[in-house]
């Protein structure tokens, strides 16, 4: 994890942005700017953090790995959330992995420093705790998908997913990437994304994925993205 700094323009987190300027105002000392690499491990199962991190143009995604080290995505934070929600819900150690699927910035706050704000009350402890209902909801949502949808309306989940939590059209990853995170077989994702492209929705080509037709995408995409989207926006739109 490269240099630190602090913050010097409004939150691109849409978390706290929503909080009271004057709230932000006082909580701004204690966020540093920091900035993650594509399949950085933020934290590990079983592991205790340090930091709590509130991404901005990064992604996060949440991980449970198998003993024979197969691993699928439980869900995926953005610009809209919080990493690390054990700190505040008293459970202590992290009980998923955390790795980077979008390399990008973030701002942090020691792990101490946000469990004494969120026992102050008051709207940064109303924020999280609705973020963590949404969450809640996308892990659901997830384990449905994954259970009862193909792997194309998977991918489009996930494409349309991600795409919401960055400021731009490309994503940076590769089959591999993605095979894991969905926790299917890479020539599965092949077969998927290679119907994507012949439809015009998405651009492939070694490990960027650029999204031509977004619409196509949501043509495409089961009621799982929608029902995710809904509820986030129900809870913090």
């Amino acid at each position: 994890m490269p240099a630190i700094a602090r913050p010097t323009e409004p939150a691109e987190n849409r978390l706290l942005a929503l909080l009271p300027s004057d709230e932000y105002e006082r909580l701004l000392p204690k966020l540093q700017q920091v900035s993650f690499s594509l399949g950085e491990v933020v934290y590990e199962f079983g592991g205790h953090l340090d930091y709590v991190f509130f991404p901005t143009n990064s992604i996060v995604s949440l991980l449970y790995t198998m003993e024979n080290g197969t691993s699928a995505e439980m869900g995926l934070t953005g610009n809209d959330g919080v990493v690390g929600i054990a700190l505040f819900m008293g459970g202590g150690t992290m009980p998923n992995r955390a790795v980077v699927q979008s390399a990008g910035g973030a701002l942090r706050m020691k792990a101490k420093v946000l469990q004494d704000e969120f026992a102050q009350g008051g709207k940064f402890q109303y924020l999280l705790l609705r973020y963590t209902q949404a969450l809640i909801t996308q892990i659901s949502q997830t384990a449905v998908c994954n259970r009862l949808h193909s792997v194309e309306q998977q991918l489009c989940r996930w494409l349309l997913l991600s795409h919401d939590r960055v400021k731009a059209d490309e994503l940076i990853m590769t089959q591999e990437l993605i095979a894991d995170m969905l926790g299917v077989r890479r020539e599965g994702v092949t077969v998927a994304a290679g119907r994507l492209q012949d439809a015009g929705a998405i651009s492939y080509v070694r490990g960027h994925v650029k999204i031509l037709d977004r619409h196509k995408l949501e043509q495409t995409v089961c009621e799982c993205y929608r029902v995710v989207k809904d509820e986030f926006d129900r809870l913090l739109g």
